[in-house]
């Protein structure tokens, strides 16, 4: 079927290859089908909640834990948790390795010190940072957060590094 003036709407075109337009839009809205599909296929899988100690690999015990920057983290007995206090970076690291989202314990922002989920602000906006889960206010705080991470996770409730 032709337009109402009779012709063929196509791309001008040197060398006397002709192409119709609603091919060209098929072929482009394909393509951007296919990149989306692949992009939500490539996401990563949904964040698990802590089951196992990170120093022995076996169950933890709820009642055995460290607040660490803001996180709970849970071991499987009393005699973990120094080795999780001698190298915190390698464990948070094996976090996000392994997709485990930690138990936040945050009820302020670090950057704005406001209270989370209070005033006009809504819900809060969570980050994940080096297999930890960070809260912030609004979407402000987290551009501070990104340009000076260590300033604000040393804000976090919990424990914090041994200063050397």
């Amino acid at each position: 079927m032709l337009p109402l003036g009779g012709e063929r709407q196509s791309w001008p075109v040197r060398g006397g290859f002709d192409m119709p337009k609603s091919f060209v839009v098929l072929f482009v809205s394909a393509l951007l089908m296919t990149s989306a599909l692949a992009a939500v296929a490539m996401e990563k899988p949904a964040p698990k909640p802590q089951t196992m100690c990170p120093v022995s690999g076996e169950p933890i015990d709820t009642s055995v834990h460290v607040d660490y920057q803001g996180q709970r983290i849970h071991f499987c007995c009393p005699k973990c948790p120094p080795a999780f206090r001698k190298d915190p970076e390698t464990y948070f690291a094996k976090f996000e390795k392994e997709g485990v989202q930690l138990e936040n314990i945050q009820t302020t922002c670090p950057v704005s010190g406001e209270k989370l989920g209070e005033g006009d602000m809504g819900e809060p906006v969570t980050i994940s940072y080096k297999g930890r889960t960070v809260k912030f206010c609004c979407n402000k705080c987290v551009k501070k957060f990104e340009a000076d991470p260590a300033k604000y996770l040393a804000k976090l409730p919990g424990e914090q590094p041994a200063t050397k």
